[in-house]
């Protein structure tokens, strides 16, 4: 059995073009603070490690592999936020236009034996330099709102970004070549 520990669509839409259906979605709501001094790449490991455990503590049906996963974005060392409302989705993009930055997604699985395996998957993206009228008119989208950075790649965002280099469902939110290699080598699919 597999649950995926996440309340993301875009998640089990990905594991569904790979052929991967999981037989429950339990997500882990968790405390998501950004602890003092913690680095993007370690933010999301502790994260996803932390929802995949919350999943696996609640679990109660048969044993099963629990799949869970974090996406940060980060400018350097500054990770930006799952923007809440339209200002910090225009606030993330002001401050993303016309820069590099990272998208770390961090990738936790609980095996049926309880043991914790973690990977990680960086994918650097470049938006083109934006203008007030374009990130007014993604802001009306409402796309950005609930997502890591304050966009959605796979949807009107993607016309913002100038350059992608890695994984690109990674920065939808599973890097999809991790996770099945994940899985596989742990013994799901067997």
């Amino acid at each position: 059995m597999l649950v995926l520990a996440s309340e993301s669509p875009r998640r089990a839409a990905l594991l569904a073009q790979a052929g991967i259906v999981p037989d429950a979605i339990r997500p882990a709501a968790i405390d998501e603070s950004v602890l003092k001094g913690e680095q993007p790449r370690l933010h999301a490991l502790r994260l996803a490690a932390e929802k995949a455990r919350k999943a696996q503590s609640e679990w109660t049906g048969k044993p099963a592999f629990i799949l869970a996963a974090d996406t940060v974005v980060a400018l350097g060392r500054r990770i930006l936020p799952k923007a809440a409302d339209d200002q910090e989705v225009r606030a993330c993009l002001t401050s993303l236009s016309g820069r590099r930055h990272q998208v770390i997604t961090a990738v936790a699985l609980v095996t049926p034996d309880g043991k914790l395996r973690t990977r990680v998957s960086l994918t650097r993206v470049s938006l083109r330099r934006l203008t007030d009228a374009e990130i007014a008119d993604y802001v009306q989208t409402r796309e950005g709102v609930g997502k890591a950075g304050g966009y959605a790649i796979q949807g009107r965002a993607e016309m913002l970004v100038k350059e992608i280099s890695g994984s690109y469902s990674n920065v939808v939110g599973l890097p999809l070549s991790l996770t099945v290699t994940l899985l596989g080598g742990c013994g799901y699919g067997r």
